[in-house]
């Protein structure tokens, strides 16, 4: 029987209630239009005892993460929990506030700053309240960034903005680039589909959901570019911690050491998180991460009271807090290593993740923040193996497999039909072995020419299987997609995108980003059809640098040739494109959104503009629209 956590530790009570000052009455934020777009007064039902639709663990996580309000963390610093995924941090300065991850939500940031602002005085008598003087993005993720546009004045430039190296860049990559297939895969783990109840979504393990309010991206002004780097900002001293490659691609720690307040925004959380995430994003580095985590300890350990995060609950105490270190790197450290030596010994990650599902260490398996409710052990060991190995697992049998419905077809027709494949599956099924049913439903609903028939016998017994599945999971992103996935096949309910997609990010990207954009949005096969490739030139007179730093003229070409986008920066002598533009960076956006506008000069064909413009718009449902840059 493998090692579990004990019940009678309650700890995580007390900690997560400390310094509790007020709650959000009623817990319901609601956008201009009336519009809910957060309710955590719907997750009261966790106050009751768990039922037999939750696992224990999980529904424990629950009840801690869906303590809500204003707490304060320490003199001077303060938390708004459980209004989003997130949490914002607030830091009292001499003059005003500096804020720290602002949610996901606009709206929520909103109420939260509300709530603080209503519980604490201004600075100055004399001034009605404390005006943000800093904020703080501890990494590229929407949940960290996003609701900004809800607690700055806009008139009010007079103060930094933080982020890490590579912040922009990092965003791109995840949020744009790949965003909306990330979206739609992050509202099967976050569960934005399935009702709040003890049979659907209880929370996510790091939080208890995404919230669905208006989003913003208010581009950072102080880059952290080292590791010791210390700043000032109105009056508090911060330094900070690079940690790139572990939860983000762009990532910051900082310690506030007249406070004696480590801040590890998601570095080291109340549960396991994610070497690979289910809702895709690079392979993160396990033992690069336990590496930051070792190095934390020996900066600042010692030095600090107390340790929180944008996620989950605080440690007070420099020994509880250093233990809780000091577990979280050994945790990432073991499954990076024993993964890789098991790799080496011939195992595939399949093999690795079932047998160290049983072999974790005693000490980290008793902890409650290193159990699986957010990252899994399982999906963690296949994310390292992947990172070494790529997808390929070494059997040949694996490296040419029909895709899912013509893979389907085949073991349906080896069944000799779906009603007797279904037979088979309610053999296992009965069994309790549920996970080896799935495999056989999956390929009778797959096979199905229609893939969405309502009248496939093998839907709602798949879809009991997987809530069978969902109910008994520890990870509540497992749980999430499993029951969403039943829904969807009982309903034909699908499960939409998390928040982030609607936000207007040209103005804040540079000129080449955006084209970066473009080259993901062509295309490809209708563009590929064009037997001759055709370019484009743009001579901007105002264009931004990539860091935002500096305003020159530049002159750029697109070439589209063989189905691809290349972008160039032109030097004086080019030869002549099939079209060309002099206009200001302000036009060309507005040119590539498919808007008229009046330039400077044009020359040649501008029906290869229009061209380009069709090859790049966005279907949506059956119609087209301009680019969404």
């Amino acid at each position: 029987m493998p090692v579990q956590p004990s019940f009678d530790d309650t700890r995580d009570f007390r900690d997560a209630d400390r310094g509790f000052i007020a709650a959000l009455t009623p817990g319901v934020i609601k956008n201009d239009a009336g519009r809910v777009v957060w309710d955590i007064d719907a997750y009261d039902f966790l106050k009751e005892e768990c039922p037999v639709t939750a696992h224990p663990h999980l529904w424990r996580q629950g009840q801690l993460n869906a303590k809500q309000g204003l707490f304060e963390v320490a003199p001077g610093i303060y938390q708004v929990r459980a209004l989003d995924l997130s949490n914002m941090t607030i830091i009292e300065g001499k003059e005003g506030i500096i804020i720290i991850d602002p949610l996901i939500s606009c709206e929520c940031a909103a109420a939260g700053l509300k709530l603080y602002r209503e519980h604490r005085g201004a600075v100055d008598p004399a001034a009605k309240t404390r005006r943000v003087t800093g904020m703080i993005y501890s990494h590229s993720h929407g949940d960290h960034y996003m609701g900004a546009g809800g607690v700055v004045d806009a008139d009010d430039h007079s103060y930094p903005i933080i982020a890490p190296e590579g912040f922009i860049e990092a965003v791109m990559s995840e949020s744009i680039l790949a965003g909306p297939a990330m979206r739609r895969r992050g509202a099967c783990m976050y569960g934005n589909a399935l009702p709040r109840s003890p049979t659907g979504q209880i929370g996510t393990g790091l939080g208890m959901g995404s919230s669905t309010g208006t989003t913003s991206l208010l581009p950072p002004t102080l880059l952290i570019q080292e590791t010791g780097e210390e700043h000032i900002i109105d009056g508090v001293r911060i330094v900070f911690q690079m940690v790139p490659g572990s939860e983000a691609p762009a990532e910051i720690n900082f310690w506030f050491p007249d406070l004696r307040a480590l801040c590890i925004p998601e570095t080291a959380t109340n549960c396991m998180h994610n070497i690979v995430t289910l809702r895709g994003a690079q392979v993160r580095d396990a033992k690069l991460w336990a590496g930051y985590l070792d190095e934390a300890i020996v900066r600042f350990g010692a030095g600090s009271d107390v340790m929180f995060g944008s996620h989950n609950w605080p440690s007070w105490g420099s020994d509880a807090l250093i233990t809780r270190l000091s577990e979280q790197r050994d945790m990432y450290g073991y499954l990076h290593d024993q993964t890789v030596r098991l790799m080496n010994l011939g195992m595939t990650g399949i093999e690795i993740a079932e047998i160290m599902e049983e072999q974790m260490p005693p000490a980290i398996a008793r902890a409650w923040h290193c159990r699986g409710f957010y990252g899994s052990v399982s999906h963690n060991v296949k994310g390292i193996y992947q990172k070494y190995m790529t997808w390929f697992d070494g059997d040949p049998a694996h490296l040419w497999q029909y895709p899912p419905a013509a893979e389907g077809a085949r073991y349906v027709e080896c069944f000799g039909g779906v009603e007797p494949l279904c037979e088979k599956a309610r053999v296992f099924m009965d069994r309790g072995d549920h996970r080896f049913a799935v495999t056989l439903l999956a390929h009778a609903v797959a096979a199905d020419a229609s893939g969405e028939n309502l009248q496939n016998p093998a839907r709602p017994l798949l879809a009991d299987c997987y809530e069978k599945l969902g109910f008994g999971a520890e990870n509540a992103t497992w749980r999430n997609f499993y029951l969403t996935s039943a829904q969807r096949l009982r309903t034909g309910k699908q499960s939409g995108m998390v928040a982030g997609g609607t936000t207007p990010l040209g103005p804040n990207l540079s000129v080449e980003q955006w084209f970066e954009i473009l080259a993901v949005q062509l295309d490809g096969v209708r563009a590929g059809l064009r037997e001759k490739a055709f370019a484009m030139d743009f001579a901007i007179t105002d264009a931004v640098s990539s860091t935002g730093n500096s305003s020159t003229a530049q002159s750029w070409r697109l070439l589209v040739s063989n189905g691809a986008l290349t972008r160039r920066l032109l030097s004086e002598g080019a030869d002549r494109a099939d079209f060309s533009m002099t206009l200001t960076r302000a036009q060309l956006l507005d040119v590539l959104r498919s808007k008229d506008v009046q330039v400077a000069k044009e020359e040649g064909d501008k029906a290869v503009l229009n061209e380009f413009l069709d090859l790049i718009s966005v279907r949506d449902g059956s119609a087209r629209g301009p680019s969404q840059i």
